[in-house]
């Protein structure tokens, strides 16, 4: 069996949910299960609703109720599924009341909320799917057997929901069922809504898959897989075919924005293959994410990446040479702060690290002053390149030269422990055309103007 998942953008409307099941439905044969996200912005009209809630504005659904009823209309599906979706939009009423009333809106009254744009897309998504001679069934996760903590927006399945979900699902699939699930969202063992956090919905199918032992993990966006370099950047940006899971995160926690570090663990432990694929352009063969790579690559550089608005740190102390717990003392301030560090390099007397630009260092930086000089610079951004770094010589002879040529000063280089990338930092005003000197080096293709 395999697992197919589809984004907002996959589901937006009735053309794109009836799309949508002809993927499917060309796909029957190996016993999928579909895990859908909300109709398109569904999630963020509903927090739309309740900000102006909490602000006692006039409150409405108007928008919600007339994308989903548009959808029915749109696929012909009737009385009977308007009838489906109606108690649930009444339901959404009363607690958009209920807000309004406490003015309150806390962790569980949130997932609450959000929880609205899954069971209303599946119940829709289902309906059309039986329409096109599919035998599909709309599940809310916690009927798969989705139990989580009660670690309200970030939530965490029990350890027991890996066995619910084949004994659940497995009887349905036997009976030529074809299950349309919510993603994103589960229940605690109080029978609260709770949601999954970053990633949830890949993150549902994910771990679908990986408890039901599945073939592969079908993830569905609106781009043709894991790409080269972001393709606002560099306009004849490629899929990458096949990417490992190390590789795959680096470039998510730099900057790529496909698929989630969370969203892959499942099947990272389970050993089963992610495969990235469009929805709008079904016949790409997409990306496939895998454990290990069965050969080393001939060229090895698999893509490149870059974030913007990052706070360069450099922090200088002869106090460095020779003392043990150095270190330890300026990452603990770092701690007490509250503050995550992203690329770090070290050198004998010195110290230089990056951060998300935060509003206010100042407090920091005293900190930090107490034991060494520190000069903070913002403004900046991480490029980085993910590929084989046992072959870094040619890799960063290649990307200084590139730099070189652009006049563009390299201010800190750190190759990251995983062995598979290497970044460096450079005025934020700088990094896209790096990075469209970079791929047109390594992969000698024209930059987004076609120059």
């Amino acid at each position: 069996m395999i697992v197919m998942k589809f984004g907002g953008s996959s589901v937006a409307d009735a053309g794109r949910i009836r799309h949508v099941g002809e993927i499917v439905a060309s796909r029957l044969s190996r016993k999928p299960v579909v895990v859908l996200s909300a109709m398109g912005d569904t999630t963020d009209l509903l927090l739309e609703a309740a900000n102006a809630a909490l602000a006692e504005k006039s409150v409405s659904i108007e928008k919600i109720e007339d994308l989903h009823y548009k959808a029915i209309a749109d696929l012909n599906l009737g009385e009977k599924t308007e009838a489906e979706i109606r108690p649930l939009l009444e339901e959404l009423k009363s607690l958009l009341a209920g807000i309004s009333l406490i003015r309150e809106l806390t962790g569980r009254t949130k997932d609450y909320l959000v929880s609205f744009g899954e069971r209303l897309s599946v119940r829709i998504a289902a309906s059309c799917f039986r329409l096109m001679n599919m035998n599909a069934r709309a599940m809310d996760a916690w009927e798969i057997g989705f139990v989580s903590d009660s670690n309200y927006t970030a939530a965490e399945l029990d350890r027991e929901s890996w066995n619910m979900v084949p004994r659940l699902l497995n009887p349905l699939l036997e009976g030529g069922i074809l299950p349309v699930v919510t993603g994103f969202i589960a229940k605690d063992a109080k029978g609260n809504i709770t949601t999954l956090g970053r990633g949830g919905s890949d993150r549902s199918a994910t771990i679908i898959a990986a408890a039901m032992g599945a073939e592969e993990a079908q993830v569905w966006k609106d781009v043709d897989g894991i790409l080269t370099a972001d393709p606002r950047l560099v306009g004849d940006a490629r899929p990458v075919e096949l990417v490992t899971y190390e590789e795959a995160a680096e470039l998510a926690y730099f900057g790529a924005q496909v698929l989630h570090p969370r969203a892959m663990q499942p099947c990272l432990k389970t050993n089963i293959p992610v495969l990235v694929k469009n929805s709008y352009n079904p016949g790409a063969p997409g990306t496939r994410i895998v454990a290990s790579r069965p050969e080393k690559p001939a060229f090895p550089v698999r893509a490149l990446t870059s974030r913007g608005n990052i706070t360069l740190i450099d922090i200088v102390s002869t106090r460095m040479v020779g003392q043990a717990g150095f270190l330890n003392g300026v990452f603990s301030v770092f701690a007490r702060h509250g503050v995550s560090v992203d690329v770090v390099a070290t050198s004998e007397v010195s110290i230089s690290l990056t951060l998300d630009t935060a509003n206010d260092l100042e407090a920091l930086k005293e900190d930090l002053a107490r034991i060494a000089r520190v000069e903070i610079k913002t403004g900046k951004a991480i490029v980085t390149i993910i590929g084989d770094v046992s072959r870094s010589s040619e890799i960063l002879q290649r990307a200084f030269g590139v730099c070189a040529d652009l006049d563009v000063q390299v201010q800190m280089v750190s190759q990251g422990a995983s062995k598979v990338n290497i970044s460096f930092i450079v005025d934020d005003t700088q990094a896209a055309g790096v990075v469209q000197g970079l791929h047109r080096n390594y992969f000698g293709k024209d930059d987004k103007d076609g120059k």
